[in-house]
C-alpha cells in the first residue's frame, strides 16, 4: 500500500519538531559544567565504554551513572552558594564600621525624633511605628551630606547599626507603656481601685529601665532558630535590608542583600534539575525507538551544557539594578513629604478646627463624631498599613460608630454624651471592641501553639513509639524554611520522578542537609554573656517594679508576668517573622485574662496588678520582635549580630529615659485625656482589666461583647484557614476592626485614604512599593517632628487663631 507523500512529509516534520523539543529540554536540564561553579573541572556527559555504555553495561547502569552526575552537579551548585554566603558574612562582620561611635550617635539622634513622633501619635490613637526604613534613609542622607569630611566610608553594616539604635529608641513609648498603661494608671483608675496613681519622673524612668532589657536579651537565643534554621521572612527586616542595599548601590552590596534568596534559588534550581532529569529519562525510555533523537558515541543522548546566571542570583536582581541610581529621588521625595506634613502640623496649632472637618455634614459631626482629620501623617500611616487593614478599620468604624453607637444611645444603654468614655456610647463601644480583640488574640495565639502539634505531631508520635529519643529532640531542626528544596506540599510523586526512580534520589530531594549559614562565632553574642545579662535584666526588672509600686504587686505576680512574657514573646516573634505583625496587643490582653484567673477580684489592687502584668508581657514581646527584625536585616547584609545587640541595648536604655521625659512633657503641657490626646489605648487597657475582673460593665455590654467575640473567633479561624489564598484579605481581621471601633472615625477615614493610595500605586499602577513607603515616612516624620515645635508653643501659651 502506497502512503501519500504529503502524509510522509507531515510525519517527518512532526518527528523533527518533537526531537528538537526533547533536545532543548535536555540541553536545559542535563548536568552542568564547570562554568556554573567556577572551580569544578569540566566533565563530559558521555560515559566511557567501560563505565556503563551500551556495549559494556546495561542501560540501567548508564542511567544510574548519569543520575549520579546530575546529583553531583546539583550538590556543587548548593555548596557553592552556601560557601559564598558564608565567606561574605565573615568579610562583612570583620568590618570596623559594624560598631562605631558616630553611627551610634546618629542612630540615637534619629531615634529621639521617632520617640517624640511615636509619643505624639500614641497618645492620640495608640499607634506607633518602628520607622526602621526611614531611619536608614535619613542616616544614609546625613552621612552622604558630610561624606567629604569622613575618615572612612559609611557602609551598609554601619547603616544597620544606625537603624537598629534608632528603632530601639523610637519604640520605647509603646514598650514602656507611655501610650497605654501609664496613662491608665495616672488618670483612669478610680478611687476604689486605689487610683489615680501619679508617678514622678524618676519613678517613670526606673520603671522604663526595668522593663526595657529582658525582651532584648531573650531574643538573642531565638535568633538561631527563627532566622538561621527556619529562615522566617520578617518582611520589614527584609525590606529594610533591600532598601539599605539599594541606597549603597555597589554590586557586592546588592548581592549581599540577596545572599539568602540566592541560596534559596540555587537549592530550588538543583531540585528542578533532579526532577526534570527523572522525568526526561522516563519519557526518553518510553520513546527510545525514535530514530530522530541524536546520540553520542557512547549511546547517550547529546546535550549542550548551559549556564544561566539566574541560578545563583535572586529573581529580583534586574529591578534592583534599576533602583541603585535613584536614591537622590527618594531623599527628595522624603523631604517634600516632610515639608508638606510640617506645614500642615504648624498650621493646625493656630487653626485647630482643621483636625475635625465635618465632611458628612454638621449634624453627623456634632451628634455622632463623624469628621475627617486630614492629617498627612495619618494618611501616611494608612499607606504603611495597606488597603486590607485600613478597609477593615473602616468596617469597624461603620459598625461601631454608624450602628452600635446610635443603637446604644437610643436603647438607653449609654445615656451620657456620645464622646464620654464613662457613660456615653464612645465608652460602650469599647467593650465590644475588647471582645473582638480578645477573640482574635486567643484564636491566633492558640493556633501558633497548636500548629506544630498538628503538623509534626504524627512524626513525634512515631519517633516516641519507636524509642527514637534523639530523633525526637532533633526533629525541630529538620525543617529548614526557605532553603528546603521542596515544600511539603510539593513532594514529588512517583509519576513525577518516573516509575523506576532511585529511592536515594527521592530522599535527596526531600532532605536538606546543608549547613546553616551564619556569622563567624567571634561575632555572635557569647552564651555566657546572654545568660549573665538575662539574669541581671530579670533581677533588675523585679527590683524596679518593687521600688516604684512597693508591696502593691507581690513577688509571685511579677515572676508569673515575666514567665508569661517570655513564653508569649516566642509566639510574637514567630508571628512577626511569618506575617510582619507582632500581636503585642493580643499578648497583653491574653496576659490580663490569665491574671484575672490568678488574682481574685476581691483583691483591692486587682486592676492595678492586671495592668502591670499586661504591660510587662507587652514590653517583652515588643522588644524581642523589634530585636529580631533588626537581626534579620543584619543577617541579610552581613552585619555583626554582637554589634547589633549592643546597639539595641544602648538604644533601649536611652529610649527608656527619653520616652519618660517626653511623656512628662506632653502630659504637663496638654490635658490628658482630653482635646488632642484622648489616649484611647489607655481606656482599652483599663476597660480590659475591669472586664476580666468582672467590674464596671455597662448595660447590655457583655451580651453584645459575647456575640461579637464569637463572630470574630470564626472570622479569625477563617483567616488562618485562608492563609496565602486570594480570599483571605476579604475576611475582616479582628484587631483592625477593633481599632476602627475604639478610635473616632476622623483618624480611620484618613488612614483609609492612605490605604487606597497604597492600592492605587501597588495594585492599579503595578509599581514597586518603595516610593510610597518613603512618601509615608516623610508624612509621618514631618508631623511628629513639628509636633515638638507645637509643644513649645503650647507651653508658652501662644494663642490659637
Amino acid at each position: 500500500m502506497r502512503v501519500p507523500s504529503d502524509k510522509i512529509g507531515a510525519h517527518l516534520q512532526l518527528i523533527v519538531r518533537w526531537s528538537s523539543s526533547v533536545d532543548n529540554l535536555l540541553r536545559d536540564h542535563l548536568p552542568l559544567t564547570s562554568k556554573l561553579v567556577g572551580d569544578v573541572p569540566d566533565r563530559e556527559i558521555a560515559m566511557a565504554p567501560d563505565r556503563g555504555s551500551p556495549e559494556h553495561g546495561s542501560e540501567d547502569e548508564t542511567r544510574a551513572l548519569r543520575r549520579a552526575s546530575t546529583e553531583e552537579d546539583a550538590g556543587y551548585l548548593e555548596l557553592s552558594a552556601v560557601e559564598g554566603s558564608q565567606r561574605y558574612l565573615a568579610e562583612q562582620a570583620e568590618q570596623p564600621q559594624n560598631f562605631t561611635l558616630r553611627g551610634t550617635v546618629v542612630g540615637l539622634a534619629i531615634g529621639v525624633i521617632i520617640c517624640f513622633s511615636n509619643t505624639y501619635f500614641g497618645l492620640q490613637t495608640g499607634w506607633i511605628s518602628g520607622m526602621t526604613m526611614p531611619a536608614s534613609l535619613i542616616g544614609f542622607a546625613f552621612f552622604k551630606f558630610i561624606s567629604k569630611h569622613l575618615d572612612y566610608p559609611f557602609t551598609p553594616v554601619e547603616n544597620v547599626l544606625v537603624q537598629t539604635v534608632a528603632g530601639a529608641v523610637g519604640t520605647m513609648p509603646l514598650g514602656c507603656g507611655f501610650v497605654g498603661v501609664i496613662p491608665a494608671l495616672n488618670y483612669l483608675l478610680k478611687p476604689e481601685e486605689n487610683g489615680p496613681m501619679p508617678l514622678s519622673t524618676a519613678n517613670l524612668i526606673l520603671w522604663s529601665l526595668g522593663v526595657c532589657f529582658f525582651g532584648v536579651v531573650f531574643a538573642v537565643p531565638l535568633r538561631k532558630q527563627v532566622i538561621i534554621r527556619e529562615k522566617l521572612k520578617f518582611p520589614t527586616g527584609t525590606a529594610t535590608a533591600l532598601i539599605i542595599s539599594v541606597l549603597h548601590g555597589g554590586g557586592d552590596d546588592a548581592r549581599i542583600a540577596r545572599h539568602e534568596s540566592g541560596i534559596e534559588t540555587a537549592k530550588r534550581k538543583s531540585a528542578e534539575i533532579l526532577r526534570s532529569r527523572s522525568r526526561s529519562e522516563d519519557m526518553l525510555r518510553r520513546s527510545s525507538s525514535m530514530s530522530g533523537i541524536p546520540r553520542d558515541a557512547a549511546g547517550n543522548f547529546q546535550a549542550v551544557p548551559t549556564m544561566s546566571a539566574e541560578i545563583i542570583e535572586s529573581d529580583d536582581q534586574a529591578p534592583q539594578k534599576d533602583q541603585r541610581s535613584d536614591w537622590k529621588s527618594k531623599i527628595r521625595l522624603l523631604v517634600v513629604a516632610f515639608g508638606i506634613s510640617a506645614i500642615y502640623t504648624l498650621s493646625s496649632y493656630f487653626i485647630p478646627q482643621i483636625h475635625d472637618l465635618p465632611v458628612f455634614g454638621l449634624p453627623l459631626a456634632r451628634d455622632w463624631l463623624w469628621t475627617l482629620n486630614p492629617s498627612p501623617a495619618y494618611v501616611g500611616q494608612g499607606i504603611v498599613m495597606g488597603p486590607a487593614t485600613t478597609l477593615h478599620m473602616l468596617l469597624g468604624a461603620i459598625v461601631g460608630w454608624g450602628i452600635l453607637s446610635p443603637l446604644a444611645k437610643s436603647k438607653g444603654w449609654a445615656t451620657g454624651p456620645v464622646d464620654d468614655w464613662q457613660s456615653g456610647s464612645k465608652g460602650w463601644i469599647v467593650w465590644v471592641s475588647l471582645a473582638v480583640m480578645l477573640a482574635d488574640s486567643i484564636i491566633s495565639l492558640g493556633w501558633l501553639v497548636l500548629r506544630p502539634l498538628i503538623i509534626r505531631g504524627p512524626q513525634w508520635y512515631h519517633k516516641a513509639r519507636d524509642g527514637d529519643i534523639w530523633g525526637l529532640l532533633g526533629s525541630q531542626h529538620t525543617q529548614r524554611g526557605s532553603y528546603t528544596a521542596l515544600r511539603s506540599s510539593e513532594h514529588p510523586t512517583s509519576h513525577q520522578l518516573g516509575s523506576n526512580s532511585d529511592p536515594q534520589s527521592r530522599t535527596k530531594l526531600e532532605k536538606d542537609d546543608s549547613p546553616d549559614v551564619d556569622a563567624p562565632p567571634a561575632h555572635l553574642v557569647p552564651n555566657r554573656v546572654v545568660l549573665a545579662l538575662f539574669v541581671v535584666s530579670i533581677a533588675f526588672c523585679v527590683l524596679a517594679i518593687r521600688t516604684v509600686f512597693g508591696s502593691l504587686v507581690p513577688f509571685y505576680a511579677i515572676f508569673l508576668a515575666l514567665l508569661l512574657a517570655l513564653l508569649l514573646s516566642i509566639m510574637g516573634v514567630r508571628a512577626q517573622g511569618e506575617t510582619d505583625l507582632n500581636p503585642v496587643s493580643g499578648i497583653s490582653k491574653l496576659t490580663q485574662l490569665i491574671f484575672a484567673l490568678v488574682i481574685p477580684s476581691s483583691n483591692p489592687n486587682a486592676v492595678t496588678i492586671n495592668l502591670l502584668a499586661g504591660a510587662i508581657s507587652e514590653s517583652g514581646a515588643l522588644q524581642a520582635g523589634d530585636m529580631m527584625q533588626d537581626l534579620k536585616t543584619g543577617h541579610l547584609l552581613g552585619a555583626s549580630p554582637r554589634a547589633q545587640f549592643y546597639g539595641q541595648m544602648i538604644g533601649s536604655a536611652v529610649g527608656a529615659v527619653v520616652s519618660a521625659g517626653v511623656y512628662k512633657l506632653y502630659t504637663s503641657v496638654y490635658q490628658v485625656p482630653g482635646g488632642l490626646f484622648q489616649v484611647p489605648t489607655g481606656y482599652v487597657w483599663i476597660f480590659t482589666a475591669r472586664l476580666v475582673t468582672g467590674k464596671g460593665l455597662p448595660p447590655m455590654a457583655w451580651q453584645w461583647a459575647l456575640g461579637a467575640g464569637m463572630i470574630f473567633a470564626v472570622m479569625t479561624a477563617l483567616r488562618i484557614k485562608g492563609q496565602g489564598r486570594w480570599w483571605q484579605a476579604w475576611v475582616p481581621g479582628g484587631i483592625a476592626v477593633a481599632v476602627g471601633m475604639y478610635n473616632t472615625p476622623s483618624f480611620t477615614l484618613a488612614r483609609t485614604i492612605g490605604g487606597l493610595v497604597n492600592w492605587y500605586w501597588r495594585w492599579y499602577r503595578k509599581r514597586e512599593d518603595t516610593p510610597v513607603i518613603v512618601l509615608a515616612s516623610g508624612l509621618i516624620l514631618g508631623e511628629g517632628l513639628v509636633s515638638i515645635l507645637n509643644l513649645c508653643l503650647a507651653s508658652m501659651k501662644v494663642p490659637h487663631l
